[in-house]
């Protein structure tokens, strides 16, 4: 079967052997698979627990094809879902230090076939297509996780959603307008500040690149009750000058770096500040079931075939992107 592969110098497509389903196990055949950062992260190296020669890949929608010992029947020719989490354990508040995600350092989804435990699998919303199932899980439980279970978001909040280009800021957009609340975002780019609004989704946003943009959020909104950020770096302390007092700010990712943090600014104002990343099982549960109740739709930027999933790679590396990109198997 064709799969994509991490070698030690990039990423390629190679013909490899076509798993079996061990005990408690089921093989899926992929019908759709969909990137996320990681992906280009573990591309470059620079994902933790690095393992070359794996199958890529942590989102996808399939149809359940063959099953293992003690798996019932019954879920043959079904279309499912994977929830990409292994190994989260009982406590509710963090994963186990055996956490893994699927994809790295465990075979993923970038191929023809992929042999998952059957607790993994959960049967496809019935109103979505395939190619946007597969666009769902990985993104979609970090951003359930950081609107509700550490940012709280309740009706009537002012949210604010930087990097509103990416698939988890999309989501978490659309679950915060879902829940109620009032949404702001920000972009390098006005194209996509646009498109959410065009689709009804925010009440505005701005261009980080322009001159004191947190003044014109404020001007905007009068101050955020949630602020959800994956970017980090030196506009982190401009994030939380936009927070009303006692306001949280919840962040899931760090690609323009650290920073040193005003502290002073945190505790006069009261502020809570939460890193977060994925989600559990129940979440996951609970994910579908809110999306399935609101009737979501990811933002897809484009179904291509599985041939040009390397280029694209390129295209999300390199900021082309807007909105989820699935891969047709």
């Amino acid at each position: 079967m064709k799969a994509l592969i991490l070698t030690t110098e990039n990423i390629e497509i190679q013909d490899i052997k076509k798993p079996i389903p061990k005990e408690n196990e089921v093989c899926i055949k992929v019908m759709y698979a969909s990137l996320n950062r990681r992906d280009q992260w573990a591309r470059v190296g620079l994902y933790p627990g690095m393992t070359y020669g794996c199958v890529l890949g942590s989102d996808a929608c399939g149809v359940v094809e063959q099953v293992g010992t003690n798996i019932s029947s019954d879920w043959i020719d079904k279309e499912v879902l994977i929830n990409p989490n292994q190994n989260w354990g009982d406590n509710f508040r963090h994963p186990q230090k055996n956490y893994t995600i699927l994809g790295m350092p465990t075979n993923g989804v970038f191929a023809e076939y992929v042999c998952v435990p059957a607790d993994r699998i959960h049967l496809k919303p019935t109103y979505l297509k395939a190619e946007e199932a597969a666009a769902i899980p990985l993104a979609a439980l970090t951003a359930f996780r950081a609107c509700f279970f550490k940012g709280n978001i309740q009706a009537g909040d002012k949210v604010l959603v930087t990097g509103i280009g990416g698939g988890v800021a999309q989501f978490v957009a659309q679950f915060a307008k879902a829940a109620g609340a009032e949404v702001w975002v920000s972009s390098g780019n006005d194209e996509k500040i646009a498109l959410m609004q065009s689709k009804g989704l925010i009440r505005g946003g701005v261009n980080y690149k322009v001159k004191d943009w947190q003044k014109q959020l404020l001007e905007q909104s009068d101050g955020f009750d949630v602020v959800i950020d994956s970017a980090g770096g030196d506009d982190f302390n401009l994030l939380l000058r936009t927070l009303k007092p006692s306001g949280t700010l919840v962040f899931y990712g760090a690609t323009l770096g650290s920073v040193k943090l005003d502290m002073p600014r945190v505790f006069f104002g009261q502020y809570t500040i939460k890193g977060t990343t994925m989600g559990n099982d129940e979440e996951f549960a609970e994910m579908l079931h809110f999306i399935e109740k609101y009737q979501i739709r990811p933002v897809i930027n484009s179904v291509r075939s599985f041939d040009d999933i390397i280029s694209a790679f390129d295209d999300m590396r390199d900021g082309k992107i807007f909105g989820k990109v699935v891969i047709s198997l």
